[in-house]
């Protein structure tokens, strides 16, 4: 089965969920090469009892349209989880989850994902764009930075901090990795 990859970008109002919540998600589905086949996005209503962090709090008085964005018709967290694992089943391919940083993002879907479905169609797997551009840059961690990135991985795609425009931008750049890799 071929391959799925699902570029997913969350917003939240903290580091961490649980006591913080997950308040927007988006993913774009791309093929390996680079058509991309359909999206996910969805605004959530905050956990029961979670706050936001101070700091992500001051963060989002400085980005009044990404905020307007995620709080608009937000869904409840199992409805919209439930509604996220049926879209991902009615992709054709095998679903692997890519994000830039896996670490964050993969954290909170994952953990909404296991807490209101049960189940996770990327079982334990997240695939990370910044480890995969140190590989391919031969650098440091530190140093495989989007500034340091070939200009040519990038297509005219704005990062708005909105969930789904953001997960199209960093799916069309790690399709654009993923040829690089294949071309050396």
């Amino acid at each position: 089965m071929t391959e799925i990859y699902i570029s997913t970008d969350v917003e939240t109002d903290g580091p961490i969920p649980g006591p913080h919540s997950m308040l927007s998600f988006g993913s774009a589905a791309y093929t390996p090469d680079k058509q991309l086949v359909a999206t996910f996005s969805a605004n959530l209503k905050t956990l029961d009892g979670a706050t936001a962090h101070p700091a992500t709090a001051q963060w989002w008085a400085t980005q009044p349209e990404a905020w307007a964005a995620c709080r608009q018709d937000p869904q409840d967290p199992e409805t919209a989880m439930r509604a996220y694992v049926h879209w991902i089943k009615g992709l054709k391919g095998k679903p692997v989850f890519v994000a830039y940083p896996a670490g964050f993002d993969f954290l909170f879907v994952y953990w909404y994902l296991m807490r209101f479905v049960g189940e996770s169609p990327f079982s334990h797997s997240a695939l990370d764009m910044k480890t995969y551009a140190m590989a391919l840059l031969k650098t440091p961690y530190r140093n495989s930075t989007k500034r340091n990135m070939p200009r040519d991985w990038f297509d005219k795609h704005p990062h708005t901090h909105i969930a789904l425009d953001d997960a199209i931008e960093q799916g069309a750049l790690f399709c654009n990795m993923l040829r690089a890799n294949l071309r050396d």
